[in-house]
C-alpha cells in the first residue's frame, strides 16, 4: 500500500484507524467499555497483525450511541440491543428510499 492509499482511506468510515486507547480517549470511555461492547457484539473491531483491536469512525460512532444510552442508566446489553435495533431501523429507511428513487418515473 502506498502513502496515497493510506491517506484516502482516512475518508473511509469503515477503515479502522484507531486503536482501542484512542477509541476510548475519544469517547471519554474505558477500554473496558470497548471490550464489554465488543462482547455483547454490538461491534466487532478488526485486529492489527499484533492482535490489537482497532476501530472505525462507524463504530465509534455506534459506541458513543451506546455510552449515551449506558449514562442514562440503561444496562449496558439492552443499550446495545437499542443501537443494533436502531441501526437496522436507519438501513431499512435507506433501502427504502433509494427503491422508491429507482422506482418512480
Amino acid at each position: 500500500m502506498t502513502a496515497d492509499d493510506s491517506f484516502g482511506r482516512l475518508d473511509d468510515d469503515d477503515y479502522p484507524a484507531y486503536t482501542m486507547g484512542r477509541a476510548a480517549e475519544m469517547l471519554g470511555t474505558t477500554q473496558g467499555f470497548l471490550r464489554a461492547i465488543g462482547e455483547a457484539r454490538l461491534i466487532t473491531p478488526l485486529r492489527s497483525t499484533g492482535g490489537h483491536r482497532r476501530y472505525s469512525r462507524y463504530q465509534l460512532r455506534i459506541a458513543a450511541r451506546a455510552r449515551e444510552l449506558v449514562d442514562q442508566g440503561t444496562p449496558i446489553d439492552a443499550a446495545c440491543r437499542i443501537v443494533i435495533i436502531e441501526d437496522q431501523l436507519e438501513e431499512a429507511k435507506r433501502i427504502k428510499a433509494e427503491h422508491h428513487r429507482t422506482t418512480q418515473p
